[in-house]
């Protein structure tokens, strides 16, 4: 079998523990819906021309079914669901329409204090609407013959869920949201969204959470750089939301050598994502990138707008930028080569800010996709501004595959990860150990 089939199959048969099946993506049609690969995106997705002044303000909500939900004595387990939309402002201070789910738990919460809360931001999902986490703890397994969209983040949430924590999922901006493009990996937009799905929380009717109710996110791979730039940014853009924790696993702190990595990887459609995502963030930067854009480039950037993950892994596996490009040369070199483009990947960087609340820097030592030596230096950089810090190297051998190796450290590290926050949100002391992160892998 073919190194991307094994990594589809990987993927799927995750999916199927879940208790989940595929559905036909064009089971229903909206008037005024958008069609995304085959998908009909409910018309919840579609923001109103006006959005409210406040940030976290709750645009629509509507009840959402999980796919997987049983029957309990107490309720439906694991909880019911609630898909949201509420107002954000993006990097360039323009408000957004950003769309979500937030799960009321069955199960008790027994810690201390009231219900908590956890944000869940999710990891590559991808840049279609169709894969939005939202839609996700839906359909989870959406197969159409056009795209292959996996929720492999809902097996996180329920793990929370089933510890009586409450759960808000956020899309980011664009990604469900119909109106623009998803900025994929724009630190200031996903922070945001992060932040502002606790504001939009604490405006649902019928739930149990509190004024009291503590706060921490969760976040790996894309999500560990969503978690870590809003741990980051809450202190100046959500002074309000204090944060009892953050979990950052496998961060893209550094875009410049997380774009050396991913380029000819696995997962090398994310390069697509990126410069799409950067594209929408300034238009400024639209005519140096048509500047080096060959006819194959704007076609795989266009195509790959509208996937997902899965349908990244089984076109563009092992993609190499030098095939983009007017040049031959690879988008890291025309990066370093731009000032503009270079000035705007500088801004990207993550480890700039001291995060008030305790932060756990998860990354997989031989993690290669989003590489665990600028991933250790977020961490670094961090110790060195005196933040409490809980570095965790994960120890793993090489696996073979980037995606695996990337993978891996995920599933290996995500209890201890749901402990560490579960501690945090019973108010428990940590202690930093950034004595010892000089002798860490």
């Amino acid at each position: 079998m073919p190194a991307p089939t094994r990594l589809l199959a990987a993927a799927v048969t995750a999916a199927a523990c879940l208790g989940v099946t595929a559905v036909p993506a064009d089971a229903t049609t909206q008037s005024d819906a958008v069609v995304s690969r085959g998908v009909t995106i409910p018309t919840f997705y579609n923001p109103p021309a006006a959005l409210p002044a406040a940030d976290g303000a709750l645009i629509r909500s509507e009840p959402l079914p999980l796919a997987l939900s049983l029957p309990g004595v107490d309720g439906p387990l694991p909880g019911t669901a609630t898909r949201l939309m509420y107002k954000s402002t993006d990097s360039a201070g323009r408000p957004m329409a950003v769309t979500g789910a937030y799960i009321e738990p069955t199960a008790r919460w027994t810690g201390s204090g009231p219900r908590p809360l956890v944000v869940v931001a999710p990891g590559t999902m991808g840049q279609g609407d169709q894969c939005a986490a939202s839609l996700g703890l839906e359909h989870p397994l959406v197969v159409n013959g056009q795209t292959l969209s996996v929720g492999y983040e809902d097996l996180a949430i329920y793990r929370l869920l089933a510890r009586g924590i409450a759960v808000v999922v956020t899309d980011y901006t664009g990604l469900g949201a119909t109106d623009r493009l998803h900025t994929y990996v724009n630190r200031v937009d996903e922070a945001h969204a992060v932040l502002d799905a606790v504001r939009a929380v604490r405006s649902l009717d019928a739930t149990s959470l509190t004024s009291g109710s503590r706060v921490a996110l969760f976040g790996y791979s894309q999500g560990g750089g969503a978690t870590a730039a809003a741990a980051e940014l809450q202190p100046s853009y959500a002074p309000d939301v204090t944060l009892a924790g953050t979990y950052t696993g496998a961060p893209p702190a550094d875009l410049v050598a997380v774009t050396k990595a991913i380029d000819g990887s696995d997962l090398a459609g994310a390069l697509g994502w990126s410069v799409n995502g950067f594209l929408e963030s300034d238009p400024a930067l639209v005519p140096i990138a048509e500047a080096h854009l060959n006819t194959a480039g704007r076609a795989a950037l266009k195509d790959l707008s509208t996937m997902c993950v899965g349908d990244a892994l089984l076109s563009y596996n092992s993609a190499s930028s030098t095939d983009w490009t007017t040049d031959g040369r690879s988008l890291s070199d025309i990066v370093q080569s731009e000032p503009a483009l270079k000035a705007f990947l500088a801004d990207q960087r993550i480890g700039t800010l001291k995060p008030a609340s305790p932060v756990r820097v998860a990354t997989g030592t031989a993690d290669d996709l989003v590489p665990h030596a600028q991933a250790r230096a977020l961490a670094v950089a961090w110790c060195a501004k005196g933040a409490d810090v809980t570095y965790k190297p994960v120890i793993l051998p090489g696996l073979g595959r980037s995606l695996i190796n990337h993978f891996t450290p995920l599933l290996a590290d995500q209890g201890d990860a749901i402990s560490w926050l579960n501690d945090r949100l019973n108010g428990k002391p940590v202690m930093s150990n950034c004595a010892t992160l000089p002798l860490q892998p």
